[in-house]
């Protein structure tokens, strides 16, 4: 069985804060902020998991009135999303990320980032593509106010597994 889910999420950016992307913390005079660690390409990628088993949000899963998850680290909200997947027989096929920022350049870390995700997701590099884009100085993320990650995933399930 093949499904594919398709999420995007949107941050808005702030001096001062810390700015975590794909796992990694960056250096930025602004940060992206969230309820959790405002990491919106690996919470793109989480509800992107979640939409291709038919789920729902990540709001419904990691509520930003649980307590539980303020400042909570993005990756083991990813990795509690891949590890219901998983249990449930599904494997990562392909992963395609796009990241909308116009500051700072991400290319010097995208390779780290693409081994942290896929660490987590337990599949391959190669199974999993990230790109970044500006918005040529055009609305909010042209202007420096937010950040827009999109993520979509192909996941298969097994015929065969063992209980």
């Amino acid at each position: 069985m093949i499904r594919i889910g398709f999420s995007k999420d949107v941050h808005p950016l702030k001096e001062g804060e810390k700015f975590i992307l794909g796992g990694l913390e960056i250096d930025h005079y602004k940060g992206s902020t969230g309820y959790s660690d405002g990491d919106c390409l690996l919470h793109a990628i989480a509800e992107s998991l979640l939409g291709a088993l038919g789920l729902g949000d990540l709001g419904k899963f990691f509520p930003d009135d649980n307590p539980k998850y303020k400042d909570y680290d993005s990756k083991l909200i990813l990795k509690e999303v891949y590890n219901y997947a998983s249990g449930k027989g599904y494997e990562i096929s392909n992963l395609d990320c796009m990241i909308s920022l116009e500051k700072p350049k991400l290319r010097p870390y995208i390779s780290d980032m693409k081994k942290v995700i896929s660490e987590i997701l337990e599949c391959d590099t190669k199974c999993v593509s990230i790109k970044a884009t500006t918005h040529e100085g055009l609305g909010f993320v042209g202007e420096e106010k937010g950040i827009l990650c999109e993520a979509i995933v192909l996941v298969e399930k097994s015929d065969f597994i063992l209980d």
